[in-house]
């Protein structure tokens, strides 16, 4: 054999070495990110969850929550964890929601990812309201959709004036899910119907003023509260909820402003009190004021809605029946089905 033929052979041979190196990269890179998307840490008395995407404002994935489910389940039975806390990275979002383009996305590639997707996001809600541990929700930043899921059943939830609540799911075709059914209408008056209609922006103390939050705290405090009580020793329930009290009540934020919504209350409690949406919309319609006719400016089926939202971002959606009065009682009960051997049991 030549020398020329051993370099060629050489030279081959290094570029397959250079390959499979760059895809051993890309796998481990892939595999590392997937594997910090979510942070699972023991933390003084505490089990410290942080939702870790950042970028992608903590949106809620499916491998986020098959980490999260089994580790609350260990360390609600662990004797050395006292209390769960769980927050988000960045700064800018507690957690936006769940990752829903993608869940669309991959069911248009024929994938059925949604029903295991939401299946197991709803166990996960569920486990996050029966938790046997106190459970404190730092909700500061974005705090939407399935980002209320992993909050607003716990114990404690605590917003800042950076928090952003709201249940916008209206506006792609799907329910107020995770739970809304339930925490929404037990909201003052009608507010919680309200809310879930319209997909409502609440902000910082307004959060707290609501009923969602159960204290409010200034995010420049944020940091030594999580320290506080990651430094009690054995801590009971009465112990951290008074460590979180003091916390609220030397907050200052926002502290003398009224709720934003309490001149729109009698409103809200008299159109969102009827028991049809038709009804609803009739009664905005006859009240006639600038904010009832704001409300009717709402946004055919959620992957429809997340198209027009989250993907092409025309804002435009062809929904199917295209009207109100064309939904049929038999498309209402299809929603209601039992699944059998599927359906949740808690």
């Amino acid at each position: 054999m030549g020398q020329r033929e051993v370099w060629r052979i050489m030279s081959r041979f290094n570029a397959f070495k250079r390959t499979n190196t760059i895809l051993h990269h890309l796998r481990m890179s892939k595999h590392t990110d997937a594997a910090e998307d979510v942070l699972l840490e023991k933390k003084g008395c505490a089990g410290v969850i942080t939702l870790n995407r950042p970028k992608f404002l903590n949106a809620l994935t499916l491998n986020m929550i098959q980490k999260i489910y089994p580790q609350l389940k260990k360390w609600e039975q662990d004797p050395e964890t006292f209390l769960i806390i769980i927050k988000g990275a960045g700064g800018k979002a507690f957690c936006a929601g769940g990752d829903i383009r993608v869940i669309s996305e991959a069911e248009k590639a024929k994938q059925k990812i949604a029903p295991v997707f939401f299946r197991e996001e709803y166990m996960l809600n569920n486990a996050v309201g029966s938790c046997q541990k106190p459970y404190v929700a730092l909700i500061h930043g974005i705090t939407m959709g399935g980002g209320v899921g992993l909050s607003v059943h716990g114990q404690f939830r605590v917003a800042t004036e950076k928090c952003l609540f709201a249940m916008p799911e209206t506006a792609i075709g799907l329910f107020p899910d995770v739970g809304g059914g339930y925490f929404l209408p037990r909201l003052q008056g009608k507010l919680g119907y309200f809310l879930a209609l319209t997909g409502f922006r609440l902000k910082g103390r307004d959060v707290y003023r609501a009923g969602i939050a159960t204290h409010f705290v200034d995010s420049e405090k944020l940091a030594m509260l999580e320290e506080d009580l990651l430094a009690l020793k054995s801590p009971s329930k009465e112990n951290i909820a008074s460590v979180l009290e003091n916390y609220h009540t030397e907050s200052k934020i926002d502290r003398d402003k009224s709720f934003i919504l309490e001149e729109h209350m009698d409103k809200i409690n008299s159109c969102f009190s009827a028991n049809t949406v038709e009804e609803i919309i009739e009664n905005l319609q006859q009240d006639g004021s600038s904010f009832a006719l704001e409300q009717l400016k709402r946004g055919h089926d959620f992957h429809e809605g997340v198209r027009a939202v989250l993907i092409d971002k025309d804002q435009s959606p062809k929904w199917k029946p295209a009207d109100l009065k064309e939904v049929t009682e038999e498309d209402l009960n299809n929603h209601f089905k039992s699944l059998g051997s599927s359906d949740l049991k808690f």
